[in-house]
């Protein structure tokens, strides 16, 4: 039963550091992949409950920003045209009337794809923190083999 034990700590350990290795390895892909999907997103965008369009709410509202680079992304799209930015880019979530929509002025500032790399990049510290505290606790901790 111990061996066992062993062999699935060291298994966890194994998939933890290939896991970040890969991410590390892998991280500039990854951004250029998350920047062009994002691009997709807004181009794509609709009112419908349509879950990419829902993401992209969910971006701006929680990190406070509009569009990839900054608010001008929206002026691209054709959901802009026919209605404006859409209502999670306003400064004032509780005050957006339909002619603030219309107005740039009223949109956040901040691009959103530095704001969630940058995020991502801060958590992804305190996981390979984590990672490294387990794998030292591993060898530190005596093998009860």
């Amino acid at each position: 039963m111990l061996k066992l034990y062993a062999m699935l700590l060291s298994l966890i350990f194994l998939i933890v550091l290939v896991a970040a290795v890969v991410g590390f390895v892998f991280r500039h892909e990854i951004k250029t992949n998350f920047e062009s999907n994002l691009n997709l997103a807004l181009r794509d965008y609709n009112v419908t409950a349509d879950r990419h369009s829902e993401a992209v709410d969910t971006i701006q509202r929680t990190l406070h920003c509009c569009g990839v680079q900054n608010y001008s992304d929206w002026e691209r799209t054709e959901y802009f045209t026919q209605r404006g930015i859409p209502r999670s880019c306003c400064k004032s979530q509780d005050d957006c009337s339909e002619e603030d929509l219309k107005d740039p002025s009223k949109a956040k500032l901040k691009g959103c794809f530095f704001l969630v790399t940058s995020t991502m990049e801060s958590k992804m510290s305190v996981v390979a923190g984590i990672s490294f505290g387990i794998a030292c606790f591993q060898d530190v901790w005596p093998s009860p083999l």
